[in-house]
Order: C-alpha cells, then sequence, then structure tokens
C-alpha cells in the first residue's frame, strides 16, 4: 500500500453529477437490472419528474454543505441513464481519472471526457492522468465504474461482486493501473441473479462498512469478504437482501468542507432501514434523506448511482 493510498480520505467534499435531458427506463439495461421497471413505451412526463428529483437532490446536497458540480446532459444521442455518472468515470487523489467499459451499448455515449474536463478545470479540479479502459468493450470485458466497484480507498482495496457488468479481467486491469488489492465474490440477489452492481449492496465509510453478507456466496467468499471489512476496524452494519432491494445499500458518505461527514441516501432506504440500524449510521454520519423514486424506479438505481466523487487535487 503506497503512502498516496494511506493519505487520501474515504468522503469526498465534491460529487460530479448529470442532469438528464432524456431520462427514461433503458430497455438495454432492463436485462441485468431486476430493480428497474420494465417499461414498453416512454412517458415523456418520466423525464420532467426525475429532472425535478435532480434539482431538488443538488440543492439539497449544496445545502448540506456538499460541493456539487453539474454536466448538464446534452440532446443527441437520448442518453436514458445520463444521470448515473460514477459508472463511467472515477476521480482519485493523486489526479487520475478513470474511464470504464460500459455493458449497454447506448450508455457509452455518457462518456464526455472533453465536456467533464472542461467543468473540473472550472472548479478549480485537475487532472494529470487518464486511464481509459473503454476499449475492453470490445473484447465483452466490463467494469462499470463506482457501480461496479467499491472502494476502500484508505487501504486501497476494490470490492467486487461479478456479474455482466463486472468482469474478472476488467477488475484486474484497475487493479494494476491504480494499485489496489481487489476482492472479487459472486452473489445471489433477486430471483437468484447476481446483483448487477456491488453498490447496491456494499458501502464502505470512513468508520463502518454496510453490506448484505446474505447474498454474497459460497460461505468461504462470504467470510472473506466480512474479515476483509472487520480487518480495517470499521464498525460493520449487516443488511438483508430485502433492504438491499429498498436501496439500502446504495449510500454513499461524504465530507463537508468543515470536516463533518454525511451520509447521502435515498427516502427508500431511509424507510427500509430499522431504527437501530439507522442508529448505528448516524454514529458515523449525519443521514441526507433525498427524494428520488422516479430515478430509482425506471432507472433502478439510487442517491449513490447518482454521484460520482471527486478527490482529484485542486489547481494551485
Amino acid at each position: 500500500m503506497t503512502t498516496g493510498h494511506a493519505l487520501s480520505a474515504q468522503a469526498a467534499s465534491a460529487v460530479l453529477m448529470v442532469r438528464p435531458r432524456n431520462f427514461a427506463a433503458n430497455p438495454q439495461t432492463a436485462e441485468s437490472n431486476v430493480f428497474q421497471t420494465r417499461v414498453a413505451v416512454p412517458d415523456a412526463g418520466t423525464g420532467v419528474v426525475a429532472r425535478a428529483e435532480f434539482d431538488a437532490a443538488v440543492d439539497h446536497l449544496q445545502r448540506a454543505g456538499i460541493e456539487v458540480l453539474v454536466l448538464e446532459d446534452s440532446d443527441a444521442p437520448p442518453k436514458p441513464d445520463a444521470v448515473f455518472p460514477n459508472n463511467w468515470v472515477s476521480f482519485h487523489p493523486d489526479g487520475t481519472m478513470v474511464l470504464y467499459p460500459l455493458l449497454a451499448a447506448n450508455r457509452r455515449t455518457e462518456r464526455r471526457p472533453l465536456q467533464l474536463e472542461a467543468l473540473l478545470r472550472r472548479h478549480g479540479f485537475r487532472i494529470d492522468r487518464v486511464v481509459d479502459l473503454t476499449p475492453m468493450e470490445a473484447r465483452g470485458w466490463h467494469l462499470e465504474g463506482t457501480g461496479s466497484l467499491v472502494l476502500d480507498r484508505v487501504h486501497a482495496v476494490a470490492y467486487a461482486a461479478l456479474s455482466s457488468r463486472t468482469h474478472p479481467q476488467a477488475l484486474a486491469a484497475f487493479g494494476r493501473e491504480l494499485a489496489f488489492d481487489t476482492l472479487a465474490f459472486a452473489t445471489a440477489g433477486p430471483g437468484g441473479q447476481p446483483f448487477y452492481h456491488t453498490n447496491v449492496m456494499l458501502s464502505i465509510g470512513s468508520g463502518f462498512a454496510l453490506l448484505c453478507a446474505e447474498a454474497v456466496e459460497p460461505a468461504a467468499a462470504q467470510n472473506a469478504v466480512l474479515e476483509r471489512l472487520a480487518a480495517t476496524g470499521r464498525e460493520l452494519l449487516l443488511i438483508s437482501s430485502a433492504q438491499a432491494c429498498a436501496f439500502a445499500g446504495n449510500v454513499l458518505e461524504l465530507a463537508t468542507a468543515g470536516g463533518g461527514r454525511l451520509l447521502a441516501l435515498s427516502e427508500t432506504a431511509l424507510k427500509a432501514l430499522a431504527p437501530a440500524q439507522l442508529a448505528m449510521l448516524e454514529r458515523h454520519a449525519g443521514l441526507v434523506p433525498l427524494r428520488v423514486p422516479t430515478i430509482e424506479r425506471h432507472g433502478g438505481g439510487s442517491v449513490r448511482c447518482m454521484l460520482a466523487e471527486i478527490f482529484l487535487p485542486r489547481i494551485p
């Protein structure tokens, strides 16, 4: 483990969000995402409601003390999942930006690195290196950013639930490029299918880890994940598969400029967690519930999926 990793914080104080222009249920992602409502004919009103939910979420996070950079979606081509930027980009303290290979062909146009770099520069962030994993799409090797990867940035460990969106070869490439150890495992989610993304069943904060352990299989793999998390000294919160299906695992710890800790989660997730579980989380971070039911229902992702943490160095 390098010094750079040891000094990096687990919680970001700035996030990237993409304001959706043509939000809708994406038929190309529905097969691998049972969280997503299948819609035969898109309803134009859905996009309007999703934008209102997005704008309210941005406002809520900003008022809570989080720096939010908003990238406006482009009209053409239509990008139904543009609201989930963490699947195609991640940012790291050494100035690295990683671009990721996506499973759905109609999601690949979400990657707009030139517009993104310009936005980051305007807000005083510096990119020194770009790691482009997107050529792996041609081989059928996918790795959907911090959807596929849940990163323990302090200990340089990348946890990954294997699925059609998370390929072991792409995971290994990430580990080599970013100097992370990788821990891959199988899951049995809704209907026996693998969880489509790791970040719906695992979240790692500065002082806690939240895991749907019952979904990790076989038992040896479950024990390996539990032991690796326990070795970090974090307090462990176990959630059920039913709670994971209510997006209780799709949460993200953030840091305020003053050094406080917040936990961004959806109202759906908040309602799914028991009082004792909420009390445990509140020992580590103030809860910031966001109302995004339309995005959850039609997009099949929740609050954590909407946030790409910015750990980049600042321009002097």
